[in-house]
């Protein structure tokens, strides 16, 4: 587990942006269980998830449709919430960072760290943008 005040500034990233945080199981199924899209961003500290992959879910919002819900879980912090957000995502395996689109409760587009690592913030806003436009129109 992380120190909180070692990720703090990490999950500011997103909740400045409104993404909720989620810490309990019951918190993930509750958010999932929400009509219409989430996006569910496995945050962590890892530094693709500085460079690429939360500059890319903030730039992904500047498009004309976007989800109807914004969360995140913190991987090596919120282990309830992570294990409940990974779960939900089978059957990919678990990775960290990941970002995921549920439409009504239903998994429907995945971003993989092999989808982030390496790529950069443009490429995976584009890759979630087209994910909207599909989704969340």
């Amino acid at each position: 587990m992380y120190p909180a005040e070692l990720v703090k500034p990490m999950r500011e990233d997103l909740t400045k942006i409104g993404f909720a945080e989620l810490y309990t199981a019951q918190d993930v199924a509750d958010a999932l269980a929400k009509e219409g899209t989430t996006l569910v961003v496995v945050n962590s500290v890892c530094g693709c998830a500085a460079a690429n992959a939360r500059p890319g879910a903030r730039m992904s919002l500047q498009n004309a449709n976007t989800p109807n819900n914004l969360v995140t879980v913190f991987a090596g912090v919120d282990r309830e919430a992570v294990d409940a957000a990974r779960s939900a995502m089978v059957p990919f395996p678990p990775s960290s960072p990941s970002m995921a689109l549920f439409k009504d409760g239903e998994l429907v587009h995945m971003l993989e760290r092999h989808h982030i690592e390496g790529r950069s913030a443009d490429m995976i806003s584009e890759n979630l943008k087209s994910a909207y436009d599909e989704f969340c129109s």
